[in-house]
């Protein structure tokens, strides 16, 4: 036999735990539950105040734990001959309190006597069975991850840092504390949990209750201590305080109602209300699968056991939503050489930047050539001799700015763009930085009005109207032989139409500015008009008249005469003629595809449903966006909108988030009225509203228009992220790719039956097949993550995810919710939900926060993990990946 003195003389703690084992039975893999958890149990069987010691001897077998002895230690301080005849006497006494806190502990007479009668309790036998047997092995690896959950402060410290976090907590104290007392109300301030003040409340209580105090106040010492207990990286420290928070009466045991208590603490700390009411139903679920012998109430044993086996119970669930816990792997992806990582790097740049470096590279090039062409051909001039640089260099800027002019429109030509995506153009020209193109081109205008104007009004005006009667001749007969003043020059043909187009482009670039889009910018009434998408959407059209002034302006342009000379209008013919063209287009079409509102859902999240009839000739792709319009809001706005609806449904769907006064007032001309077909709640596309609403106001649909994610079916593998609503076009992907699952297994059946009746017949069809097979089966599989901050988000599409788990029988879709608003797993304050959550999706298969089948993971997913994933996971694969981040 051997004794294992466990000792804490940390200040952290000031408990002294001492046992005896028999030899072999600890290090032992037959130690169950109790041999693991005992000398965590004894921990509290006396305070060490420096002076006395007890040794407990126990014998432990595979079904029992037996108390031996209870006897003083003896040792190098071990106390005097009056005070050791006083340890002794209390020998007894401690033997009898480790018999009433375990019950389930029994001493060798009680052992014998069992043996002989076999009267033992079968409830507390099968009890003790089942926590020896539970096998805590703590070098698990999902054990080991647990163990390093259950945090009470956002940051692990090692000491150094600790010391500095205490001097951080020490300052806030000083600052909180009234009279040298920290008020409970305070407390959640001073430790750092702002948002999580009942929370807090419950750890302040839990500590007192250790104190065997029921106090509102504490001290600096006594909150010092406090500090080391819920900072303690000790994992059994702390599991006591969590179990201590729940353990509201201190007898060392958890019923149903302090379990639910503990989880509405939780559920409010995480901003959950939904789990808040459902408590009840969580505590009762906990306390089946730990209290199978309906004893009513579970231990610490059991509460850890839950904690640890929390994977476990994941593993129960289909990998419809694979527990981002189980992809914490050591994925060596990285070369470990430094010259291969470095070319690695500049190989992965090069290839997600080609398509635009050679497009930017292009146009830098053309603007170049075009400012050195026409600043060598005036340099050349006799002008040159009067205004010198300041002219060419004003000329050459209008050249640039004649080409920017007519490609800023080519971006924004969306038909002409939706169909080039579906050529070879697509390999080589990046159209979904279309708008991102328009911006840099917008950015380049600015400069070019900048040097070409600033050259005029501060240059070579003044050189002009300076200039001797000499110079001047050189240059008197493009002025009519009279010298112009600085106010001629101004109030001129070309000086006019100049100014107003520097003012309307000032304008209008300033309210496409993203602060002024967003409404970000606060201007007082009626300055505030100024902000928001209306602003931006109306000041756009002003370009209307920019462009009929700049024809005018090149048209009577300085030094010119010849009309093949004046080239602007052959900059911008073109292109302003096939964005006039397609704005015609998009009204006939608008008015063509005029729709009936088939049904309006008013979902959690300020999100409304629309779901529409599918015009005749209406053909789209998943992830194409649309443009509806409401011409009783207005006629002439006109907002894009993201398709969710998949190609081969027979209607017409979007999600809108009402953000802004046109979906605002959306909202209410369409759930308001008395015909009204509003539905509040979910919408499930299976789930049609009548079709036959009159009286509502009429909306108009514009497209579909290209985007990014309609070119999935290239690739073999997606990885589709979506945040908030901007997981609309995904949506519409994921139903598009069971749609045409559900085809193929359709074609296979066929041709099953086929075969069996006519051989020469299978022989065409299944050529037939197999080739339409080619064409749609590329994509094997799709990795959906869905991030956002709005627990009520996931009620959006609620009845499509649960359509995907119940038609997706091979596993194609996985599918990932991430809640951002809830602490992080690891976290005090949500170790209980992700238990319950882990349970109940073990038990029932729905996931606690989304009510599906699809688990919902709290906080932001590691990215890097998601990736090395994957990419083991389809090592030979073409991965697209894409993500929405949409208002």
């Amino acid at each position: 036999m051997r004794t294992l003195s466990i000792v804490n003389n940390s200040r952290r703690s000031s408990y002294r735990r001492s046992s005896d084992f028999l030899d072999g039975d600890l290090d032992s893999s037959e130690c169950g539950t109790g041999g693991a958890m005992l000398p965590y149990f004894l921990r509290d069987l006396r305070k060490n105040e420096g002076k006395d010691f007890v040794e407990v001897t126990l014998e432990i077998d595979d079904d029992s734990i037996v108390v031996c002895d209870v006897t003083p230690t003896s040792g190098e301080n071990s106390p005097g001959k009056d005070a050791f005849s006083g340890i002794l006497d209390r020998s007894m006494s401690i033997t009898s309190r480790i018999r009433r806190k375990f019950p389930w502990l029994r001493t060798s007479s009680a052992q014998s006597s069992s043996s002989v009668t076999g009267a033992e309790d079968p409830t507390i036998s099968a009890r003790d069975a089942r926590k020896i047997k539970a096998k805590l092995d703590r070098t698990r690896s999902g054990a080991q991850r647990a163990l390093k959950g259950l945090r009470f402060i956002s940051k692990t410290t090692e000491s150094v840092e600790a010391d500095q976090l205490w001097q951080r907590v020490e300052s806030r104290f000083d600052m909180l504390a009234k009279e040298g007392l920290l008020s409970r109300d305070d407390f959640a301030e001073c430790i750092g949990m702002v948002d999580s003040k009942e929370f807090a409340a419950g750890i302040f209580d839990a500590l007192a209750r250790r104190r065997r105090q029921k106090i509102e106040r504490v001290t600096k010492e006594e909150f010092y201590d406090f500090w080391l207990q819920i900072s303690d990286q000790s994992f059994d420290a702390r599991l006591q305080i969590f179990f201590d928070m729940v353990d509201s009466n201190v007898d060392g045991r958890i019923t149903r109602e302090e379990v639910q208590e503990l989880i509405v603490l939780s559920a409010s700390a995480n901003k959950l209300s939904k789990l808040k009411e459902q408590a009840e139903e969580y505590a009762t679920l906990i306390m089946e699968e730990l209290d199978p012998e309906n004893l009513g109430y579970i231990e610490l044993w059991q509460l850890e056991a839950l904690l640890l086996e929390r994977d476990n119970y994941m593993k129960y669930s289909r990998p419809l939503s694979t527990v981002s816990g189980g992809w914490s792997q050591n994925i060596g992806l990285k070369p470990k050489n430094m010259v291969r990582r470095i070319c690695c790097a500049m190989r992965c740049v090069i290839q997600e930047n080609w398509q635009k470096a050679w497009i930017i590279f292009l146009w830098v090039v053309a603007m170049a050539a075009l400012f050195a062409w026409k600043f060598i051909q005036y340099k050349n001039r006799a002008s040159f001799q009067v205004m010198g640089y300041c002219l060419t260099t004003a000329k050459g800027a209008a050249e640039t700015l004649k080409l920017n002019m007519a490609l800023i429109l080519l971006p924004v030509c969306r038909n002409t763009l939706t169909w080039l995506r579906s050529t070879r153009a697509r390999l080589f020209v990046p159209f979904d930085d279309n708008i991102n193109f328009h911006r840099v081109i917008a950015f380049a205008i600015a400069v070019g009005i900048i040097v070409h104007a600033g050259n005029h009004l501060a240059c070579d005006f003044p050189r002009l109207i300076s200039s001797s009667p000499k110079e001047f001749d050189l240059v008197s007969s493009d002025f009519n032989n009279v010298r112009p003043t600085y106010k001629a020059l101004l109030t001129g043909v070309e000086g006019m139409t100049g100014i107003a187009m520097v003012v309307l482009m000032t304008i209008s670039f300033t309210l496409a500015t993203r602060r002024f889009r967003n409404n970000l910018v606060m201007l007082p009434p009626p300055f505030n008009r100024l902000t928001g998408f209306n602003a931006f959407w109306y000041s756009h059209h002003l370009f209307a008249l920019v462009y009929l002034l700049l024809l005018i302006h090149g048209y009577y342009m300085f030094l010119v005469h010849q009309w093949y000379q004046r080239t602007t209008w052959m900059y911008i013919s073109i292109p302003l003629l096939l964005y006039l063209s397609e704005r015609t287009l998009r009204a006939f079409r608008s008015e063509f595809f005029s729709v009936k509102i088939l049904k309006v859902s008013v979902l959690p999240g300020r999100v409304l449903s629309l779901i529409m009839s599918k015009p005749n000739g209406f053909r789209y792709r998943s992830g194409q966006y649309i443009f509806l319009q409401c011409p009783t809001i207005s006629p002439f706005e006109w907002h894009p909108f993201s398709i969710t609806s998949a190609p081969g449904d027979d209607h017409i769907s979007v999600h809108i988030r009402t953000i802004g006064d046109w979906t605002e007032e959306l909202k209410r001309v369409y759930t308001e009225g008395p015909n009204s077909p509003t539905v509040i709640g979910r919408a499930r596309f299976s789930e049609l509203g009548r079709d036959d609403h009159k009286g509502l106001p009429r909306l108009l649909v514009d497209g579909p228009y290209g985007a990014p994610a309609q070119d999935y079916r290239n690739y073999d593998v997606l990885l589709l992220v979506g945040l908030g609503i901007g997981a609309t076009p995904f949506i519409s992907i994921l139903r598009d790719m069971l749609n045409n699952i559900k085809m193929a297994e359709d074609r296979t059946d066929w041709n099953s039956e086929t075969s069996r009746s006519d051989d020469s017949l299978n022989s065409c069809t299944s050529n037939n097949t197999s080739n339409s097979k080619r064409k749609s089966i590329r994509t094997t599989n799709a990795h959906f993550y869905w991030v956002t901050r709005e627990p009520g988000s996931f009620e959006w599409f609620k009845g499509v995810m649960n359509e995907v788990s119940e038609m997706d029988q091979k596993g194609v879709i996985e599918m990932h919710n991430y809640l951002t608003s809830v602490y992080e797993e690891g976290d005090a304050r949500s170790t209980l939900l992700t238990m319950v959550q882990a349970l109940n999706h073990a038990k029932h298969g729905v996931d606690i926060v989304s009510g599906t089948r699809v688990r919902t993971h709290f906080a932001r997913p590691n990215w890097k993990e998601v990736f090395g994933r994957i990419a083991s996971k389809h090592p030979y694969a073409t991965v697209y990946s894409t993500a929405e981040c949409l208002a």
